[in-house]
């Protein structure tokens, strides 16, 4: 607790510096600013800090892994938006769906079984379609998990034909390991969504596009990006006291 109160305010003020820096860079490349979602990304992080962020005005929240974010979600108010952004194992998908009644979406479902688990599950407890970006490794990194480019199409087809009880939203992709992306990786997301687009007969306003963290947000959003998934430069630098599985 000692640790939470001398950071009082510290946290707040981090994500307004970072909301003025998405204006400010959507501003500059003729974009509006109300179209780029900041995923305040608080792993590793307390209860009491995130609720500052959350009294600071902000809803949307995401952790990478399932057990904390089951243990945090019951300590916090019902309306935040909490978004999945870990690989997600099979054995955690049930546990996930059923500890976390406002998960508003999974940004990670990377192969058709991860889908089919996800598509069942939220069928079995009976909650509202549940929405899911596709993840891709544009960075083509053995170390990352994602669909690879050239199967985007056919897994993006999948959900949308046969999970009903999911809703593709749009895709995702992980910066480089230093969490950083060159434009490359970024390019490589936003001609997938071009693919997607024409594959199911869509817009592109209708296929988001979540690429960018705290290294490289800026960039992201020069690129395209509707989400990017802030971390340690709302939060601070992250603690791990023990490898912590999914």
């Amino acid at each position: 607790m000692a640790a939470a109160s001398a950071t009082d305010g510290v946290a707040a003020a981090a994500l307004k510096s970072v909301l003025q820096r998405v204006q400010q860079t959507a501003e500059r490349c003729g974009r509006g600013s109300d179209r780029i979602r900041v995923v305040a990304v608080s792993k590793t992080k307390p209860v009491s800090l995130l609720r500052q962020v959350y009294d600071a005005g902000h809803r949307c929240f995401g952790e990478n892994y399932v057990q904390e974010l089951v243990e945090k979600a019951p300590q916090l108010p019902e309306d935040i938006e909490w978004r999945f952004i870990g690989n997600l194992q099979s054995n955690k998908v049930k546990p996930l769906l059923t500890g976390v009644p406002n998960l508003a979406m999974v940004e990670t479902v990377d192969d058709e079984k991860i889908a089919n688990l996800l598509d069942r599950v939220a069928g079995n407890i009976g909650r509202k379609p549940l929405k899911v970006f596709v993840q891709v490794n544009t960075s083509g990194e053995a170390s990352k998990y994602g669909v690879e480019p050239a199967g985007c199409v056919e897994l993006v087809k999948h959900v949308t034909l046969r999970c009903p009880n999911l809703e593709f939203c749009g895709l995702m992709t992980i910066g480089m390991a230093d969490y950083t992306s060159t434009p490359e990786n970024f390019k490589t997301l936003a001609d997938c969504r071009t693919e997607v687009c024409k594959a199911l007969g869509i817009t592109e306003e209708q296929c988001e596009l979540s690429m960018g963290m705290s290294g490289d947000f800026e960039l992201a959003i020069e690129m395209g990006s509707t989400n990017v998934r802030i971390g340690s430069t709302i939060f601070g630098a992250r603690e791990y006291p023990k490898r912590q599985s999914n």
